[in-house]
């Protein structure tokens, strides 16, 4: 691992991959030190924000070096949550066509294989998830959409992910879902957090 200094009251610690990522994460979450404000963990790297008045950066970065990372158990496992998915989106055909897969072999690829959310960004509940087939991985749209509807589910480069509300967006729109991604009387408000396994299944398509 490597660890870098961010501002003075934070640390980024870069690492090989999102396993190894989720495993320091579900340690250092769980042994907070006094003077840790935040851990925020992202798909190769994690980072630790704190109270420059409560520790020091050198106390954190040795608890972050020393923490040894948590193997996933049986009986903590990460959760896991089905979300269905019209498979209705604009770029649908784009996608089909730009990964050659047609557009049954698009959603049998999207929802042949579990999603991880790595980290979470963009706009609150909006999570990044990894672990889909490599076929999948397609470039974002040239021009942003100025508007991208609630629910929709897109693909951009390596991840998938879900509006959690209406946006702006670049990523290739290519179904929808009913399910509330970001629920402000829910707790935790965010379907999605880091950790999570997310299987997609098909209620309709194009």
């Amino acid at each position: 691992m490597r660890i870098l200094d961010v501002g003075e009251s934070a640390v980024l610690t870069e690492f090989e991959d999102l396993g190894t990522v989720l495993a320091h994460f579900r340690a250092l979450d769980k042994s907070r030190p006094p003077g840790v404000v935040e851990v925020i963990p992202a798909a190769r790297t994690i980072l630790v924000r704190f109270d420059h008045g409560a520790t020091s950066r050198d106390r954190i970065a040795k608890w972050v070096r020393t923490t040894e990372p948590e193997a996933t158990v049986a009986e903590d496992a990460p959760d896991e949550i089905r979300i269905d998915v019209r498979y209705d989106g604009p770029d649908l055909e784009d996608v089909a066509e730009l990964t050659g897969l047609g557009v049954d072999g698009v959603v049998a690829a999207h929802t042949g294989t579990p999603w991880t959310v790595a980290f979470c960004g963009f706009a609150p509940g909006f999570g990044y998830l990894t672990g889909g087939a490599p076929e999948l991985h397609v470039p974002r749209r040239s021009t942003p959409r100025t508007s991208v509807p609630a629910g929709t589910v897109a693909l951009g480069g390596e991840f998938t992910g879900i509006y959690p509300r209406s946006s702006p967006g670049g990523w290739q729109l290519i179904g929808t879902t009913d399910e509330p991604i970001w629920d402000a009387e829910r707790t935790p408000p965010a379907l999605l957090r880091p950790g999570v396994v997310v299987r997609f299944a098909p209620v309709s398509t194009y």
